[in-house]
């Protein structure tokens, strides 16, 4: 059975005073404190391998990194956390820094995050509506100022701050650097997302991610050769996320800015016009 999922509005020191369109016309009435992430955890009565997340940057976030599988549950984690990134908007100037320039060793990475010089390290892109980003664990990444954007992760709240431009929350550099690879970033985890082709964008070990506009019941009953061992089967969860127009969840009507947890039995139709993105968990 479909079931929307709870939002939760996290405030971050970096994040905006007013949130932009879907969320703004109520929400923004109520809000006390920047609001950087908007979160749509798993139901109380499940577990869910994935989490959605909206992120909304006034400033720029720490520079960053998280352990993979078995870096984390060495440390007591149940999980790594690959992620990747939707851009929903972007400011003219907007960048996202991933991956350093060169090759940095363990100390010279140290260094360079406590004397401050990090930033420059890293290799910074400009964004764009549209663009996405997949974050493997072990990469060095920073959100910039002025991006919305989604975020899919694996279900697991571990990140190792490396640098925070000068605020005062707590880093994490014994752990942060034995788990980062500060290495140049492969260019083909970044993509440039056409709209109008329902099609998987990204799968690795642990999610794939795709986009449909065309109101059929694709991608789960049409699977991907390319991806077989990533095709929901039945009893997958599946996480659809509108980004553009509404959808119906066999009775349910789901709007942007809202996510909703479905299995491969649902009966799915879009409105006309309308982009959503569908993401499912290899587990």
């Amino acid at each position: 059975m479909a079931e929307k999922l709870d939002m939760v509005l996290v405030d971050k020191p970096w994040g905006v005073r007013a949130l932009p369109a879907p969320f703004s016309a109520s929400l923004n009435r109520d809000l006390a404190q920047p609001i950087g992430e908007i979160w749509f955890p798993a139901p109380a009565h499940r577990d869910m391998d994935l989490l959605v997340k909206y992120l909304f940057t006034r400033e720029n976030l720490s520079i960053q990194v998280h352990p993979n599988d078995e870096q984390a549950q060495a440390r007591g984690f149940v999980g790594g956390k690959d992620e990747c990134w939707y851009i929903l908007d972007a400011e003219p100037d907007a960048v996202v820094g991933i991956g350093t320039v060169q090759e940095l060793d363990a100390d010279a990475l140290h260094r360079a995050a406590l004397d401050g010089d990090l930033a420059r390290h890293m290799t910074w892109y400009p964004v764009q509506k549209g663009m996405l980003f997949h974050i493997p664990a072990g990469t060095i990444h920073c959100i910039g100022a002025g991006v919305s954007l989604i975020e899919l992760q694996q279900n697991v709240d571990v990140t190792y701050r490396l640098y925070d431009f000068g605020r005062t929350r707590d880093l994490h550099l014994a752990d942060g650097v034995a788990v980062s690879r500060a290495e140049p970033f492969a260019h083909h985890h970044i993509q440039h997302v056409a709209r109008g082709a329902d099609r998987i964008l990204l799968a690795n070990d642990h999610f794939a991610l795709a986009q449909m506009s065309s109101g059929t019941t694709w991608p789960w009953n049409k699977p991907d050769p390319r991806y077989a061992d990533l095709t929901p089967t039945d009893g997958t969860q599946i996480i659809i996320i509108p980004v553009e127009g509404a959808i119906w969840v066999d009775d349910m009507v789901v709007g942007a800015g809202e996510c909703v947890l479905v299995g491969t039995d649902c009966q799915l139709r879009l409105e006309k016009d309308a982009h959503i993105l569908v993401a499912w968990s290899k587990a």
